[in-house]
């Protein structure tokens, strides 16, 4: 899929390109610039180094593609990357770095909402693209250079309350830490449960100390669903529903899909769902996968392998999709209206509308809002397991 495939026509109309584009052609419109780079930063050292990496990886695999291709006005994508080492201090020193330089024409990162929402005012003020595959609360929409390529987690909440009332559901509890997405979610549940029907039973906070949540868990023994964390305290609230016999449905967001929550939570993590935006890698039907999608996975295990979980056996590829949107959706802009100029690059990127055949994460790109995805885009999915190992299936309401 050729970049300009992928671009939407008639998105240009400022006169002073009238003289550029006079040869007719489009190779060759940033001849001279010799390379666009394209920043990252992310966690590449530390606990949450595998952030970093995957994000890397495919943002790489896609740079490959499109440069074999002709690159975007015939230059060739150059990834630069800066390691936030988790540390928000870091983070920002390396977005007003990045947000600086006139060579960087787009930043990816930095990952969580506490450290983009430290760095967006630099982005804003310095009229740099920037586009969020690890940012999970906030509103983009207010944004002139910010672009979210994350499912934010407000849909992923809808998306599993559509889900509960299907299930006929009645009552939800939540068991999270107390930080930003726990309260987020929090607020998120309180506010949309009522409209599906659901009563809300609550927010158990956990803490980092917290030996056990089997406390927690018996509060909310007769509700019909558990919200529970992403990570390890996710986990903890999962043995906990175990030893508790609890007989309702255990719950979360695309964190889930992490091999390493299926490390930590065994086999409790059976039938546990969790809502995502296009997740096929553990689909063993591989007939369903989006043609970009299988195309972008199967060169990042190609190229750098799969994760695997050393207790579960589990496999995921090695690069995360929704960083390579982001690419996928720079260029795809940038070709539309032959400019680097983030004040056209902007409304370029608002007006896409690039089919999930042609994408590497096998979603549709539609950022009108600077949203990349919709609840319409979100799907639940399952964790089971047989003799075979562990695997997904999609139990998406109507699909």
């Amino acid at each position: 899929m050729a970049v300009g495939a992928l671009a939407l026509a008639g998105c240009a109309g400022k006169e002073e390109r009238a003289g550029d584009r006079a040869d007719g052609g489009t190779a060759g419109w940033v001849e001279g610039a010799g390379t666009v780079k394209i920043g990252l930063i992310s966690p590449m050292t530390g606990p949450y180094a595998i952030l970093g990496i995957l994000q890397q990886n495919s943002i790489q695999v896609e740079m490959d593609r499109i440069n074999q291709a002709g690159g975007i006005g015939g230059a060739e994508l150059e990834l630069v990357v800066r390691d936030s080492g988790l540390d928000p201090g870091k983070a920002v020193q390396a977005a007003n770095e990045l947000a600086g330089d006139s060579q960087v024409r787009m930043v990816v990162g930095p990952s969580l909402s506490a450290f983009y929402n430290a760095a967006k005012g630099v982005y804003e003020q310095n009229a740099k693209i920037n586009c969020q595959p690890g940012v999970g609360t906030g509103d983009f929409g207010v944004l002139k250079y910010g672009f979210r390529s994350q499912d934010p987690n407000h849909i992923g909440v809808e998306k599993l309350m559509q889900y509960f009332k299907s299930k006929g559901v009645k009552s939800i509890g939540l068991v999270y830490e107390a930080d930003d997405a726990g309260k987020a979610n929090d607020g998120f549940i309180a506010e949309l449960a009522p409209e599906y029907g659901i009563e809300y039973l609550g927010f158990e906070q956990t803490r980092p100390d917290d030996q056990s949540h089997r406390p927690y868990v018996d509060k909310l023994k007769d509700a019909g669903a558990i919200m529970v964390s992403s990570n390890v305290s996710g986990a903890k609230t999962m043995a906990a529903a175990g030893e508790a016999g609890y007989k309702g449905i255990l719950a979360g967001t695309s964190g889930l899909q992490n091999v390493s929550f299926l490390d930590a939570a065994g086999d409790m993590a059976v039938g546990a769902v969790f809502s995502a935006v296009n997740v096929q890698f553990n689909i063993r039907d591989k007939a369903s996968w989006k043609p970009g999608y299988k195309a972008h996975v199967e060169e990042i295990v190609k190229k750098y392998g799969v994760v695997e979980g050393p207790r579960s056996g589990a496999e995921m590829p090695k690069g995360t999709a929704i960083a390579a949107d982001c690419v996928t959706a720079f260029a795809a802009a940038a070709e539309s209206v032959r400019s680097l100029d983030p004040d056209e690059l902007a409304p370029a990127m608002e007006k896409l509308d690039i089919p999930d055949t042609e994408t590497p994460s096998g979603n549709r790109i539609k950022p009108a809002d600077h949203e990349f995805f919709h609840v319409e885009d979100m799907h639940i999915y399952r964790w089971d397991k047989d003799g075979q190992g562990w695997f997904i299936t999609d139990v998406t309401p109507g699909s």
